[in-house]
C-alpha cells in the first residue's frame, strides 16, 4: 500500500542517516588515533632508554602491546617521571616532557597555574614549562626554542610555538595520553639551535 511504501522508504532513510553519523564519528576517532600514533613515533625517535621504557608502559596500558612479566615482578611502584631540566640565560628553570607520561605529569600535576606552557602549533612535540610566574622575554624565547627542538619540526626554521598559562590548558575527558586543548595563546616563531640546547642543559 502507499502507507507501507512510505514506511519502507522512511526506514531506509533512518538507516542511512544513522550509518552516516556512525561513519563520521569513526573517521574522527581514526584521525585522533593517527595523530596519537604519529606523536608516539616522534617520541620514540628522540627517546632515551628511560623514555622508551615509559612509552612502552603507556602502550601496555593502552592495550597496544602485551605486558611483559618477569619472575621477580611484584607490585610496581608509582614512580614520578624524570623530566629534562634546562636553565635559561636568566637562570630560570625550564622543564621538558619527552613522552606522554612526562607531558601529563608536567602539565597536569607539577606545573603551577600561573606558569607558562609551550608547545609547537599543530606539530607533534613536547610540553615545556617555565618554572617562574614572570619570566623575561628572553627566557620565553628560549623555552619556545626548546619546544621547537623537541618537536617534529626540529630541523626546520621559523617554527610556530604557542604558549599560554597552565590554567588555560585542559585535558578533555577520555582523551589519549598527552592530549590537551588550550586557549588564550600567543605564537612565537623560533629556529631550534642544538648549541643553545646543549648550553642550557642542567648537569
Amino acid at each position: 500500500t502507499p502507507s507501507e511504501n512510505a514506511q519502507w522508504y522512511f526506514s531506509k532513510y533512518q538507516k542511512a542517516k544513522n550509518a552516516k553519523s556512525f561513519v563520521i564519528d569513526q573517521i574522527e576517532k581514526t584521525n585522533e588515533e593517527i595523530q596519537y600514533l604519529d606523536n608516539l613515533i616522534h617520541q620514540m625517535n628522540t627517546a632515551s632508554p628511560r623514555d622508551l621504557q615509559e612509552i612502552r608502559e603507556e602502550l601496555e596500558e593502552g592495550g597496544y602491546v602485551k605486558k611483559r612479566y618477569t619472575k621477580k615482578q611484584g607490585k610496581k611502584k608509582d614512580l614520578k617521571p624524570v623530566l629534562d631540566s634546562y636553565l635559561s640565560s636568566d637562570g630560570i628553570e625550564i622543564l621538558v616532557g619527552k613522552n606522554n607520561k612526562q607531558n601529563e605529569y608536567l602539565t597536569n600535576r607539577l606545573a603551577a597555574k600561573n606558569q607558562l606552557w609551550f608547545h609547537t602549533k599543530d606539530i607533534p612535540g613536547s610540553h615545556v614549562v617555565i618554572r617562574d610566574a614572570n619570566p623575561s622575554e628572553r627566557t620565553s624565547k628560549e623555552a619556545a626554542m626548546l619546544a621547537a627542538y623537541y618537536s617534529k619540526a626540529k630541523s626546520s626554521s621559523q617554527v610556530p610555538v604557542d604558549y599560554t598559562l597552565i590554567r588555560h590548558v585542559k585535558k578533555p575527558n577520555g582523551s589519549k595520553p598527552g592530549f590537551v586543548i588550550y586557549d588564550n595563546q600567543t605564537t612565537l616563531y623560533v629556529t631550534p639551535n642544538p648549541d643553545d640546547v646543549l648550553r642550557m642543559k642542567k648537569s
